[in-house]
């Protein structure tokens, strides 16, 4: 629950503190006091959208925090327990806001995005605004305050998955049907250019290995001369060789070491320089004896390369690519011959994830149908006792799984209410008055509020367009509601307010040109004088403060 709130330098509250208890509290004042300012100021907390025009005039920035107890909130706890934003059993939400419109948010001290203030703000408290009978008018507010009564959470979630999953595959059906026409000429294309570099059958290594073959054969003449000449010179040449010049030198120097022992690894150098030049010419007369001087086969490889050269330049690709080119296109190509099987593929999914979608949404429209009627019931009574006793309230559930599909389902709820004997029943907008609308509109808030796992619960002015005997019965609502979540309600009537198991006053008083509110408890006297101003205006007599003493004692 809803345990402190600090409010500073926002709006026209310079400095605002107090305490909230369990129960039911009224919150009342003067008309422009400010009562509704601690409501937006926990509506910031909670992640509302901050403008640089909610810092008070002539100061940098406002500063909001509201301290939640955690006790009994298992579902805020491992909110924070899965964030990593627990720090024992309070929660504290905290919003800055600079005077140039930026603003901060925090939970437990730790910063954090406006998203997860609104998220964590969802399990702490439910905020029912003055203006709810307007968005009662919506028939997506209908369908919301519906499904919050039933609270079928886990059964929405199932239902707009599989409407998700439905519509993803139908979406890839509708861009491969839109592209078929594109991927035939694209697959004509792709054939063509694979013919292509099926007759060059190209190998993997290919074009590297008769690049070296050509480049030998283009150069035998000079291979063949160059390897001859060598030859000559360290073996075959008889008027003298490197081989003959070695051993003659070993011969010179095979006894040098008897004299000098520096010398004496010489003979063993020559001797291995003697079998290098006998293995070199060895290699190279085994080179020239296979030595291929082929023309024929030079003008082949010619051809070869010049195709290859070819197609690399008509691709784009280096020539030493052009075989993964090839394999690339034979992937893209198989892809495309498959893309009629993956349409049907996908045409029989798509139905499928339909199929699913529509047993989902079934069974959601079941559960609808089920608490409609509960509620049916529920609203009809409180309208009676709120004075409408001929009225009868309705909630029409149309299903068409044939007509507008949505993530919420294939259902149309439709609020409908008579409030006159012999009228039949029609839109609430259409039949209700602006008074019977606010009563309407606060008996589904109070029924549903009970069904909502938030431990706090604020109605902002909701009273509005009821007096008399009317209020009497609301307040008792609010307290009976009371006496199991915390309440708060912003309100102008003394019957609401004495309902309530504590009061708060909120009071602005303007000094040195600057304006102020405040709020504070009241005491048991306090409370009687404030209803009695509720009760008779700026004139407060014996009989108004008599009339507000029996507005406690009956409460």
């Amino acid at each position: 629950m809803l345990s402190h709130m600090t409010i500073s330098n926002f709006a026209i509250v310079k400095n605002l503190e107090f305490e909230l208890k369990s129960g039911m509290t009224t919150i009342t004042g003067e008309t422009g006091a400010g009562k509704s300012i601690a409501i937006d100021a926990l509506g910031l907390c909670l992640g509302d959208r901050a403008e640089a025009s909610m810092v008070r005039p002539n100061e940098d920035k406002a500063e909001l925090s509201a301290a939640f107890s955690l006790k009994n909130n298992q579902a805020a706890r491992r909110w924070l327990e899965d964030n990593e934003l627990v720090d024992g059993e309070e929660c504290i939400l905290r919003r800055v806001i600079t005077k140039e419109g930026r603003s901060r948010g925090f939970i437990n001290g730790s910063p954090v995005p406006a998203s997860q203030q609104k998220s964590l703000g969802q399990l702490l408290i439910n905020i029912h605004g003055q203006h709810a009978h307007q968005q009662l008018m919506r028939p997506d507010y209908q369908q919301q305050m519906l499904d919050q009564y039933a609270g079928h959470h886990l059964l929405m979630d199932k239902t707009r998955q599989a409407y998700q999953n439905w519509r993803q595959t139908n979406n890839e059906l509708k861009r491969l049907t839109q592209n078929r026409e594109k991927n035939e000429a694209q697959k004509q294309l792709i054939q063509y250019q694979v013919k292509e570099l099926h007759d060059l059958a190209l190998g993997e290594d290919e074009y590297s290995e008769i690049e070296e073959e050509h480049k030998r054969l283009s150069n035998s003449g000079e291979l063949a001369l160059s390897s001859q000449t060598a030859l000559s010179i360290l073996y075959d040449n008889d008027d003298g060789n490197a081989l003959q010049l070695l051993q003659m030198a070993s011969q010179q120097v095979v006894s040098l070491g008897e004299f000098d022992n520096s010398l004496s690894a010489i003979p063993q150098m020559l001797e291995d320089a003697i079998i290098q030049v006998q293995e070199a010419s060895q290699e190279l007369r085994g080179y020239l004896d296979n030595l291929d001087m082929d023309p024929q086969r030079l003008v082949y490889l010619e051809e070869r390369i010049a195709k290859i050269l070819s197609l690399a330049r008509k691709h784009y690709v280096m020539p030493n690519e052009l075989f993964q080119k090839h394999q690339d296109l034979l992937k893209e190509l198989e892809q495309l011959d498959c893309s009629d099987e993956r349409l049907e593929e996908l045409a029989e999914l798509v139905e499928n994830k339909r199929q699913a979608f529509l047993a989902t949404a079934e069974k959601l429209s079941k559960s609808r149908h089920r608490y409609a009627k509960e509620l049916d019931k529920k609203i009809s009574c409180s309208m009676h006792e709120l004075s409408m006793e001929h009225g009868i309230f309705k909630i029409d559930v149309q299903n068409d799984a044939e007509g507008m599909l949505s993530p919420l389902g294939f259902d149309t709820i439709t609020f409908l209410v008579s409030t006159n004997p012999g009228q039949p029943l029609q839109p609430l907008g259409k039949v209700a008055s602006g008074g019977e609308l606010s009563r309407i509109s606060l008996a589904i808030q109070v029924i549903t509020a009970q069904k909502i796992e938030t431990p706090s619960l604020i109605f902002d002015e909701v009273d509005v367009g009821i007096s008399g005997p009317t209020a009497a019965i609301v307040g008792k609502m609010l307290r009976t509601l009371g006496n199991s979540t915390q309440v708060m309600c912003v309100t102008h009537l003394p019957q609401v307010a004495g309902c309530g198991h504590q009061q708060m006053f909120v009071a602005k008083k303007s000094t040195k040109g600057q304006t102020e509110t405040s709020m504070c408890p009241l005491n048991d006297d306090a409370r009687v004088a404030e209803l009695a101003r509720l009760l008779g205006g700026s004139e407060i007599t014996d009989r108004t403060l008599a009339n507000a003493k029996e507005l406690l004692i009956a409460a």
